[in-house]
Order: structure tokens, then C-alpha cells, then sequence
């Protein structure tokens, strides 16, 4: 077992058997173009986490009991094309364990093997996509496994819903379902985009978190940071919301690239986090 637990919670709730939750790191950050450090993610994080009160006031609960377990992390690095193939062959395996699965990035294109391995396992998958950026493009700098075409393959095999876009390319409006995808500049002061998602989505969901989805006044570690994203109270609703009508089966939260003195986004991603935690094994409220 890791030293390091998260949150620093007491070895007894981090024992990889009894843990019900697994939390893998993936510090690949070899396809980033403008700002790098998503490599660096995993340790900010879990410091912050270190930090953060772990009773959770909307769900009553205190998540970590569930036991939360940290795996080895993917180091593969040589090349986009491997990275994609350790992760897709590791995820498949952990899939075979009764356990839900979180990975922890590095930059978006790990998130093309995580949910090619989700894909196979289950079937009629919804990808729930929050992101600044529509990462749709088939290849980009030389190959498909880019974190400009995180969700390109999403988009041809599974139920790909994409939620905060702001940014894209035209290369990208062939593969661009506009009816699943719900541009920042239409969502801003309104609320009926949620459950306009919501009903789009099929039982099981898989959910990818860029963390540049978020306006950088309050997410500015990033790597391509964008104007205009998401405030954090709308988005835990909406998450809170898709907890509870719809099987979520893993996720991922990618592009957490620290900035050296600034504390308050490190404790967002890692609050995030215990949130999603939270409202999967959310109970009856007393």
C-alpha cells in the first residue's frame, strides 16, 4: 500500500481489499501545447486533500469510510500511442474488480484509453464530457491519441454528451453532435440545460472533467485556460443530480496543472473530487 493516503485518512480506510474505491494517477502530460504541469497534478492534489474537512454537510456523510485506495500510478511516457495502450490494458483488467474507479491526470488524452476500456465493458455508454475545449479533432501534431481528440473516438462509439464548450476548431463541426452539446454562451443564466442533458443520457455514465470546464477566476491551474467556464456551485449541482438518476461507473478529472503559491484550485480539485465521491455512495439523509 502507498504511504500516502488521501485526504492522510487512517491506513484501516485505504487497504486496497476492503477499499471500495480505487484512485489511480496518471501523470502523462506529453501531448500538452501551451501550458505544461498536468504531470505534477496528483501530488498537489492529494496535499490539498490532506487539508480539506472530510464531513460532507449535503450528503451527511463522511465518504472515506467506503475506504478509498491509491494504485500504482501509469508511468508510461514514451509516446501517446503507448500511453494509450497501458492505460486501455490496465483499466480493462481493474474492470474486472468489484470496485469504482477514479483516475487522476495528467493531461486529457489519457482519457481516450480510460473510456475505450469502460466502452467494451459496457454497453449503450454515456460519456459525460465537461470541458472548455470539444477535443473532437480525428488527429492532431501527428497522432489521434492528442489531447485535442480526448473524445473523437468517444464520439463514434458511445453516447458522447459534451457540457461547457467554448472553444473549437472547424476541423471539428463533422464530428459535432449539437443536440448533445451544450455550448457555455447558451448555458450562461439558465438552467434548463441540465435536465436537457440529463435526458439525453443512457443508464450507465462515465463523466471526464477537464478542469479548464471551470472559469479560470476560480480554475486558473491549467493548462489552456479559457474565459466564460463554469461556477462551482452550478456544476456540483449538476453533478449531484446526475449521481442520483443515472448509474455513474467511473471518472476521471484531468488538465490540473498547479501554479506554485496559489492554494485555492488545488483544494477545488481535490474537494471535487470528495464530492463525486460523495454523491455516488450518497445514503438516506437522516
Amino acid at each position: 500500500m502507498n504511504d500516502r493516503t488521501f485526504a492522510g485518512i487512517e491506513p484501516e480506510f485505504a487497504y486496497k481489499n476492503s477499499a471500495k474505491i480505487w484512485l489511480q494517477s496518471i501523470p502523462y502530460d506529453g501531448t500538452s501545447t501551451w501550458g505544461k504541469g498536468a504531470d505534477k497534478g496528483f501530488d498537489a492534489f492529494l496535499e490539498a486533500s490532506e487539508n480539506m474537512e472530510i464531513y460532507d454537510i449535503e450528503t451527511y456523510s463522511e465518504v472515506y469510510k467506503q475506504g478509498v485506495h491509491i494504485l500504482p500510478a501509469i508511468t508510461e511516457n514514451s509516446s501517446p500511442e503507448k500511453v494509450y495502450s497501458a492505460v486501455l490494458e490496465s483499466t480493462e483488467q481493474l474492470l474486472k474488480e468489484d470496485k469504482f474507479l477514479t483516475f487522476f491526470g495528467g493531461e486529457h488524452s489519457v482519457s481516450i484509453g480510460l473510456i475505450e476500456a469502460y466502452r467494451r465493458k459496457y454497453n449503450n455508454l454515456t460519456v459525460l464530457q465537461l470541458d472548455a475545449h470539444a477535443d473532437l479533432r480525428p488527429e492532431y501534431l501527428g497522432s489521434k491519441y492528442n489531447h485535442a481528440c480526448a473524445v473523437h473516438q468517444a464520439c463514434k462509439t458511445t453516447n458522447l454528451i459534451q457540457v461547457g464548450i467554448r472553444s473549437m476548431d472547424s476541423v471539428e463541426l463533422p464530428f459535432l453532435n449539437k443536440e448533445k452539446c451544450f455550448f457555455a454562451e447558451d448555458m450562461y443564466g439558465q438552467t434548463k440545460w441540465i435536465q436537457q442533458s440529463i435526458n439525453l443520457m443512457t443508464e450507465n455514465v462515465y463523466i471526464t472533467i477537464d478542469l479548464d470546464a471551470f472559469d479560470p477566476s476560480i480554475m486558473p491551474s491549467t493548462g489552456t485556460p479559457e474565459p466564460g467556464g463554469l461556477d462551482w456551485n452550478t456544476t456540483i449541482q449538476y453533478l449531484k443530480k446526475i449521481f442520483k438518476n443515472k448509474n455513474v461507473v467511473g471518472f476521471d478529472i484531468v488538465e490540473f496543472a498547479p501554479i506554485e503559491g496559489l492554494k485555492a484550485p488545488d483544494f477545488l480539485v481535490a474537494k471535487l473530487y470528495y464530492k463525486m465521491l460523495s454523491y455516488k455512495f450518497e445514503t438516506k439523509q437522516p
